[in-house]
């Protein structure tokens, strides 16, 4: 039987399904905290989805729906150094349960989003971005994966040597940054990078032999001919 109360961990595209096992990175201080109370002790977490606008109020007591699902805390790993790598591996764990099970991805839709959805974050963020890529192309629309092959190729774009690699790493990743601001066209931070990204190319097109170094440096305005230079002060 339930206790009266359980701590609550609400996010807004995840929830927990009776008998399915869901792993977490658990990354916030404040829910950290919460989870090591709930190790010592009954191991119980209620997991329960925010509702629609919770973004104004989430650093405090966001909205949350009435029905939710306990679950218990069966395993705990505390992150060290070496947390993102660790992470990453209980992702592919349960990536690969979800494979065992065909209609598991259907069923559990949220679930396996939510292990997508970071697998690409921690992998971009270890610079591993052919594995980014790879893992984006098996992904659901809902875990962002056009977004992320677009940073994993404009990074590649931007450490490439060779003009015409770097051009064709730099047009792909306009093409997965536009394709993502079509999934998601409200989203300024994309259409922000889609923007960046076609002017870039569209510059390193003129300019094919730019050193990879000065490649941002394409994107400042240009003096027109016979303008006198700007005399700078301070």
């Amino acid at each position: 039987m339930l206790p009266s109360e359980i701590p609550l961990f609400p996010l807004p595209n995840v929830v927990l399904f009776p008998a399915a096992a869901l792993p977490l990175h658990i990354f916030e201080p404040r829910y950290r905290a919460m989870v090591a109370d709930a190790l010592e002790g009954e191991r119980l977490i209620g997991m329960v989805l925010l509702r629609p606008g919770y973004e104004t109020g989430y650093e405090g007591r966001p909205a949350v729906y009435d029905i939710g699902c306990a679950g218990v805390i069966t395993h705990s790993q505390p992150l060290a150094d070496g947390r993102y790598e660790t992470a990453l591996a209980s992702y592919a764990d349960a990536e690969a349960r979800f494979d065992r099970v065909a209609a598991a991805r259907e069923l559990f839709a949220g679930g396996y989003s939510h292990v997508m959805a970071n697998t690409l974050w921690i992998l971009f963020r270890l610079q591993r971005y052919d594995e980014t890529i790879d893992a984006a192309g098996r992904a659901p629309e809902s875990a962002l994966p056009h977004f992320w092959s677009g940073c994993a190729f404009f990074e590649k774009a931007r450490g490439e040597q060779k003009p015409d690699l770097r051009l064709g790493w730099l047009t792909r990743a306009e093409e997965e940054f536009r394709r993502a601001v079509e999934a998601a066209p409200a989203d300024w931070d994309t259409k922000y990078d889609f923007e960046l990204v076609t002017k870039l190319a569209a510059e390193l097109r003129k300019q094919p032999k730019a050193p990879p170094n000065q490649l941002m440096q394409l994107l400042r305005p240009q003096p027109r001919p016979g303008a006198k230079p700007v005399k700078r002060v301070g």
